[in-house]
């Protein structure tokens, strides 16, 4: 009999995350989602053997709490795949970007504590159950953390560098447990978040000239965390249509 595979995937109410969760689904996994937001009525991560909590992953007390709410749920399975999706990217006064100079330190805080602490505290939470399935983290960092980008903030920017050195550092510390930690950094994908003024971006810096669709970064990951990629850990990967050239 086939070993049924699980993820946990945050973020999942929308977007990438939203994606992400139904793929691995359609896969015949059981996919336990977090999320600030509930997800839409139509999806069934509460039904059957798939499971939904509500955390607000800015607040670094959730966080701490998200392991041990978490392990219940997964009631002693291996996990086969971690994706540390979740991310915040405030925006200031009609999408304006918020700079390293004017963003309150609060802002900083809960951007730093999910797109940071958040993957932190649940990888290493869920080392040895990502070890007894010798199973895979993905980390969504962004193309802005590798450089100035128009609409994303500083404090969103760093936190997502902070991200992609976490994933080098991880993936050397959990290679022994036989876990592999990469990272993905989309550029301009088709999703609800994109600011006003995308359409320049497109037209100016993307070579592809088009978007990006959530369901190309779904395949992407589930690369990842498929044995197609059993050599690959450490690395982050650009999802940008050549943005980045």
């Amino acid at each position: 009999m086939l070993e049924t595979k699980t993820a946990i995937v945050t973020g999942a109410s929308r977007g990438i995350g939203h994606a992400t969760a139904q793929r691995f689904r359609d896969l015949g996994w059981r996919v336990i989602t977090v999320s600030r937001t509930p997800p839409p009525d139509a999806c069934p991560w509460s039904q059957g053997g798939n499971t939904h909590i509500s955390l607000d992953l800015s607040d670094l007390q959730q966080i701490l709490k998200t392991v041990e709410a978490l392990r219940p749920l997964l009631g002693g399975a291996k996990l086969h795949a971690l994706i540390n999706n979740a991310g915040i990217s405030p925006k200031g006064p009609g999408g304006t970007r918020v700079n390293s100079l004017t963003t309150d330190l609060d802002v900083w805080q809960s951007m730093y504590n999910t797109n940071f602490y958040a993957p932190l505290v649940l990888t290493r939470g869920f080392a040895q159950e990502l070890s007894n399935a010798g199973g895979s983290v993905v980390n969504l960092c962004s193309i802005a953390g590798s450089r100035v980008h128009p609409f994303a903030g500083s404090a969103y920017a760093t936190s997502k560098s902070a991200l992609a050195a976490l994933t080098r550092e991880m993936a050397n510390d959990m290679a022994p447990l036989n876990v592999r930690v990469n990272a993905i950094a989309p550029g301009e994908i088709d999703t609800d978040i994109l600011s006003p003024g995308t359409s320049q971006i497109v037209e100016n810096d993307i070579p592809m000239r088009r978007l990006g669709t959530v369901e190309e970064v779904a395949d992407l990951i589930e690369f990842l965390c498929s044995e197609k990629a059993s050599y690959i850990t450490g690395t982050e990967i650009p999802i940008d249509g050549g943005q980045r050239i």
